[in-house]
């Protein structure tokens, strides 16, 4: 079944046959919704348990994730397609995600992407090396409830401050949550900037959105 398929694929990280099978989902009209939600989300949460009870490791989430990106990339127009039909995804917040500028780290801020992609969430990442600018103006686009940033040097850090410094200069610092994590940062750090959380680990992470959209 192509759903047991995609999730199977997600599992696997296996890129090049999450091409084939979101190809097939275009090619043979499934409905794209299905495909991420019964499909690639139940391969991801899958991924995520196997990691956390130790039975595959870091190497292995990171292809997971990739798989996944990938994928969305390919449904995506689909999935816009899907919403102004008036079929929607059961999501429960919208979160703009990417690493600050001057940090080109990204394996954290990935996993974390992909793992708010299986609670529910709609991810939109920005990637590594993101202006404050860059991070506002896709909130306001998409309408996000949460803002995270990761920062992995304790150079690049301060662009987390300066992120908030930038909402409250734009009259923005109310309408989104923002939130942290990086290897260099603390929760005191977040609170010295005025960030709403922080998380040392994915799982972390999630509950913080969870009790930020609640």
């Amino acid at each position: 079944m192509l759903l047991d398929e995609l999730k199977e694929t997600i599992i696997n990280g296996d890129q090049d046959e999450i091409k084939v099978l979101c190809n097939r989902v275009l090619e043979e009209k499934h409905n794209p919704v299905e495909a991420v939600e019964n499909g690639l989300i139940k391969g991801i949460e899958e991924l995520g348990r196997l990691w956390t009870e130790g039975e595959m490791f870091l190497p292995d989430v990171m292809m997971g994730a990739d798989a996944l990106k990938l994928a969305l990339d390919i449904l995506g127009p689909e999935l816009d397609k899907a919403e102004a039909a008036g079929i929607k995804r059961d999501v429960k917040g919208k979160i703009v995600i990417g690493t600050v500028k001057g940090d080109i780290h990204d394996i954290g801020k990935n996993i974390v992407s992909a793992m708010m992609t299986a609670a529910g969430y709609e991810v939109y990442d920005l990637g590594i090396n993101q202006e404050v600018a860059t991070f506002s103006e896709k909130a306001e686009e998409v309408g996000a409830d949460i803002i995270a940033l990761s920062a992995l040097l304790t150079t690049t850090m301060p662009e987390q401050k300066k992120l908030v410094d930038y909402l409250k200069e734009k009259g923005l610092r109310d309408k989104y949550k923002v939130i942290i994590g990086g290897g260099p940062t603390t929760n005191d750090w977040a609170n010295e900037i005025g960030a709403d959380g922080w998380s040392e680990t994915a799982g972390g992470a999630i509950a913080l959105c969870e009790q930020l959209t609640a």
